[in-house]
């Protein structure tokens, strides 16, 4: 089963999951906004798109709920709860649990908290109860988007389950209620800032406000906020609002990284080249293929085989697209796009994959190191065109030659 949100919304489906007692994988992915449909804002500035990317699995045993999880988040939301238990465990202990998934990395990490008697079941049981509430909070209220359901084995090892019904009655009627906050209060990824301290109004508790300052920095969202309190989003924010309407406190807008609608980043684009793509595929007439279009199309193209190579070639070419193959000898997409956004000087570059595989794991993969899109293969060249356009804008159709010095000099290095 797949499909887009407008077809059919994440409350429906599951109510379908449960009625039809599945097990298996909800795969949710949501896009943000752009400053406009191409991605361009004007001629000199490009919108960075490698962010705005938001993807949801949900585990399902049965017809119930074992876990839900956002993926972007990776372990961040789960340090946040082990905050109630007083318990701060470094990165190097969570990556020693062999259950910990690529797409479920937070609950491999609960695991060996468990298994190494850091935390109690009961401990466990509340944490997950927890981040499944969050995530549904987000999946509920969204209205764009695609989804995939995979039947297929459980996650394991199961620690709880959770019945849907009572969990989507109790959220719609938060997501109602969460309306009344607009618009001074739209989104949980909202930060809290410090605002006129003397305006603080009777009915707002004086305790919780100091508690809150301490939180009030600017950097701490809504959201983080809430699960340092022990708190759901909708408590929390019904305390804070009359503060927040009386400028006690401000919020400020999401962090681009986490928010749902991130605004997009601007990144200065060199008005006198064209956009520079590179290629990186181990197929010689895909690889041809694909410089013939984009260089007709106006692009400064450069097509190269071996990915170790590139990895090294693309500092010096600095790119403005990389459409990188998934399946290549010695080191594949997945691991050459988590070693690109490891680098400062490629985590605003969009990244596709190009990938002969429709299943949506491949694609959750792809969220999972970074990459911004994909595209399957085989494409058509309006298909490669207009993803090209939506990331790095139109060609320059009366372009010079490209560089030939540069074009010498991987001939060279690359040994064809």
């Amino acid at each position: 089963m797949q499909g887009h949100l407008h077809e059919i919304d994440v409350r429906s489906i599951l109510q379908l999951v449960e009625i039809g007692q599945r097990t298996g994988e909800l795969f949710v992915e949501a896009f943000g906004n752009t400053a406009s449909s191409s991605g361009w804002s004007d001629r000199n500035t490009k919108v960075s798109t490698s962010t705005p990317h938001h993807s949801w699995f949900v585990f399902f045993l049965n017809g119930q709920i074992i876990h839900a999880t956002h993926l972007e988040s990776g372990i961040k939301r789960l340090q946040d709860y082990l905050q109630r238990y007083h318990l701060a465990v470094d990165g190097d202990f969570l990556s020693q649990s062999a259950l910990a998934s690529v797409h479920a990395p937070e609950y491999g990490y609960l695991w060996a908290l468990l298994e190494n008697g850091l935390l109690t079941p009961a401990q466990g049981r509340s944490i997950i109860r927890s981040l499944t509430y969050e995530t549904l909070f987000d999946l509920l209220s969204l209205h764009q988007g695609t989804f995939v359901f995979e039947m297929g084995s459980p996650l394991a090892p199961q620690l709880t389950t959770l019945e849907i019904s009572p969990m989507i009655l109790t959220i719609m009627k938060q997501i109602q209620e969460w309306k009344q906050f607009h618009p001074l209060i739209q989104s949980p990824d909202q930060r809290l800032a410090e605002g006129n301290l003397s305006a603080l109004p009777g009915q707002v508790p004086s305790e919780t406000l100091k508690v809150l300052e301490k939180w009030a920095d600017g950097s701490h969202s809504l959201r983080r906020i809430a699960r340092y309190f022990n708190s759901d989003i909708l408590t929390l924010t019904r305390t804070l609002y009359p503060a927040v309407k009386a400028g006690v406190f401000h919020v400020l807008p999401p962090d681009t990284s986490f928010s749902l609608s991130p605004v997009p980043t601007l990144i200065p684009v060199e008005d006198d080249r064209p956009p520079r793509i590179v290629c990186i595929d181990d197929s010689a007439p895909l690889r041809k293929t694909v410089e013939s279009q984009l260089n007709y199309w106006g692009y400064e193209v450069t097509s190269l085989g071996n990915p170790l190579k590139a990895l090294s070639l693309l500092f010096e070419l600095k790119p403005d697209l990389i459409l990188c193959d998934i399946a290549m000898p010695t080191l594949n997409g997945y691991e050459l796009c988590g070693m690109l956004r490891q680098s400062t000087a490629f985590r605003q570059i969009p990244i596709v994959m190009l990938t002969g595989k429709e299943g949506f794991t491949d694609r959750m993969l792809a969220r999972m190191v970074g990459a911004t899109d994909y595209l399957t293969k085989p494409f058509g060249p309006q298909e490669l065109m207009m993803l090209v356009e939506k990331y790095v804008g139109p060609g320059h159709a009366d372009r010079c030659e490209p560089d030939t010095l540069l074009r010498a000099d991987l001939k060279e290095q690359l040994g064809n």
